[in-house]
């Protein structure tokens, strides 16, 4: 639909939706908090699953129009990739925050590291799942994807469970000198603000409903036009996808997480991120299902590897959160440095990787 326009065309496109994107997701993520608190789905099962879900809809429009369309390089490309580039928006919010010390140092909780587990066991599984034969499919389901999707059921129920309290001896599980208010008091000052300005809850569902559609339809199109500059260029669906597609469905986490870190909310910020990696695997279910073929076991080299980075990135955080490092380097955690030095070295190995592989 879109090969036929020029470049310059494309890129205009692909910047547009881009800004959709931005703007929209910025509204989701608000409103999705403000609905979250007054429908008092916060910390409930449900509301981690409403959130991973509105977090990801640039992704899951992607996802579906890439399965319709047949190509799904793209799609896996910028699930694995995503998962990878998502992570690194941690170290922007590290940077943005007003703080002496590291975002892992004030967020460091118990629940944070089991949401950062979960995000390393749905990535492990899309490894192993890449090994399995492709005629392993039956009734549009995949062994592989429907363990992904099982497992993030699990184990969203579990960091929810872990959230009302662990038996350790600080029984929230969170370390001493950490946030000073709870986790998500944020979406409370955000109900706040809304109830303030006389907002209701319709209104509210409403403006949801039309970011949502705004998201997706941006979604849709910036696959698209992404995938007609991908070839216009020379650079392959997979590459792309991982890249500049990945970067552009992560601008509402990076605008939405610094306003998190800001309004002093560091565990919620985190756990925004390890909760939207989580899901991004489950989407491969659907793709299967809407395309009819098994997704996983036709993954590239390239993918594997992302996923690979995905899990080393994952858990320098982890290992952050644990230790919690005090010393800074350039206003960011040692941990954060080292998110961002395997993530460039890890994306150079992505073009070595394409370069011998042919994408």
């Amino acid at each position: 639909m879109l090969n036929g326009l020029s470049l310059l065309l494309l890129l205009a496109i692909f910047a547009a939706c881009a800004a959709v994107i931005w703007i929209a997701g910025v509204k989701l993520a608000d409103t999705t908090d403000i609905l979250s608190s007054r429908l008092h789905l916060g910390k409930a099962l449900g509301g981690i699953i409403v959130l991973a879900v509105a977090t990801n809809l640039p992704e899951l429009a992607i996802t579906v129009s890439a399965a319709l369309s047949g190509n799904l390089g793209v799609a896996v490309g910028n699930i694995l990739g995503g998962i990878a580039i998502q992570t690194v928006v941690l170290v922007a919010m590290d940077i943005a925050m007003k703080e002496k010390v590291p975002l892992t140092y004030r967020a460091a909780s118990l629940t944070l590291v089991v949401e950062a587990v979960l995000v390393v066991a749905v990535l492990t599984v899309s490894i192993m799942a890449t090994q399995l034969p492709g005629t392993l499919i039956a009734a549009r389901l995949t062994p592989g994807a429907v363990l992904i999707a099982i497992l993030w059921v699990v184990g969203v129920w579990l960091s929810s469970r872990a959230s009302k309290g662990l038996p350790w001896q600080n029984t929230s599980g969170t370390a001493p000198d950490g946030q000073e208010e709870p986790r998500g008091h944020s979406q409370e000052k955000k109900n706040d603000a809304s109830a303030r300005q006389g907002e209701s809850t319709v209104r509210l569902a409403l403006v949801f409903a039309a970011a949502a559609l705004a998201t997706l339809a941006a979604g849709v199109l910036l696959e698209r036009s992404g995938d007609a500059i991908a070839q216009q260029i020379g650079l392959s669906g997979v590459l792309f996808g991982a890249t500049v597609l990945a970067a552009a469905t992560s601008l509402p986490e990076l605008s939405t997480g610094i306003t998190s870190v800001r309004m002093k909310d560091y565990q919620l910020a985190v756990s925004d991120i390890f909760g939207g990696n989580a899901f991004l695997p489950v989407l491969f279910l659907l793709a299967v299902v809407i395309s009819g073929k098994a997704v996983l076991p036709d993954a590239q080299a390239s993918d594997i590897y992302l996923a690979g980075l995905g899990v080393l990135l994952t858990s320098v955080y982890a290992a952050g959160l644990i230790f919690r490092p005090k010393r800074q380097v350039w206003r960011m955690g040692i941990d954060s440095l080292a998110v961002i030095v395997l993530y460039a070295l890890g994306v150079s190995g992505l073009f070595a990787i394409s370069s011998v592989h042919g994408g």
